[in-house]
């Protein structure tokens, strides 16, 4: 059993499990777990700086998130259970600051995350009012001050990966920032993951494909992926072991790189001789 953080969160929210939320084998998703991660931010008050916006003291400005993780760390909910988000802030910077948030179900720790936000006009970044700084520092954990090592320059680029998947991006997938939304773009990477086990594995079109999805997730959104658009997802292997593979990918307009993803995700039966063709460049 996966134990409780110790530390203290400032803000706990009940979620209500949905269908949508559960994989095939009838357990939260990691792309489940994203969701909640998600709901829980957008639920939390920042009362200062919601009142400084309506009275047009700050603005026009966006949230846009640059960077998330996930982690599925042990098997939790069915539809109409309840689960708990646990959020505090970890960093604080000068446009932009971080979650770090913890999913529990009764005492278990079922999952974690974390998000970093930036505000932001169509001129760049903003520098964070000192209302809204006011806000963070309420909601700030002890002893957090970690931070995401930014991807490598060798990630950017297409010879980096050693397996290809095509991706449409849909009109649905599109939110108000009008670009494909974040918890979007994950599952195109659930995607990739599942189209490379499935082709790796030789089910022959026989059902059901394998069922390898990641169990974790580090995420960087680099550049607005938009609709309509023709996009790739590159896909190489940095790792594997007998229980795990260890996945680098990243999301691809031609040359471009909008976004690259740690994953890890399990094995099964993946054949050595996948792994080696797929294995990342150095």
């Amino acid at each position: 059993m996966t134990l409780l953080d110790n530390r203290k969160f400032p803000i706990k929210i009940d979620v209500h499990v949905r269908q949508a939320d559960l994989g095939r084998n009838g357990k939260a998703s990691t792309i489940g777990m994203a969701r909640w991660l998600e709901d829980a931010r957008i639920r939390l008050r920042l009362r200062r700086f919601e009142r400084l916006v309506a009275t047009g003291g700050f603005g026009p400005f966006a949230i846009l998130l640059v960077g998330q993780g996930i982690n599925r760390l042990a098997p939790a909910g069915s539809t109409g259970a309840h689960v708990h988000v646990h959020t505090g802030i970890s960093r604080i910077g000068r446009s932009s600051f971080s979650y770090e948030q913890e999913i529990t179900a009764g005492e278990q720790r079922v999952g974690s995350g974390n998000a970093t936000v930036v505000l932001a006009s169509h001129t760049g970044p903003l520098q964070l009012p000192d209302e809204l700084l006011a806000d963070l520092a309420e909601l700030q954990l002890s002893g957090s001050e970690s931070t995401v090592a930014r991807p490598s320059p060798q990630r950017l680029q297409r010879d980096h990966y050693a397996y290809w998947a095509p991706l449409r991006s849909r009109i649905g997938d599109v939110d108000s920032n009008h670009h494909v939304n974040f918890v979007a773009l994950a599952t195109w990477y659930d995607e990739a993951v599942a189209a490379f086990t499935t082709q790796s594995i030789g089910t022959g079109g026989a059902y059901p494909p394998p069922d390898l999805p990641p169990w974790s997730y580090q995420i960087h959104y680099l550049r607005e992926v938009t609709y309509p658009g023709e996009y790739e997802i590159g896909l190489s292997i940095r790792s594997a072991d007998t229980e795990s593979v260890h996945y680098e990918l990243g999301i691809f307009r031609d040359s471009t790189c909008l976004g690259v993803a740690d994953a890890v995700g399990a094995r099964g039966d993946l054949p050595d001789v996948a792994l080696q063709v797929a294995k990342a460049t150095a």
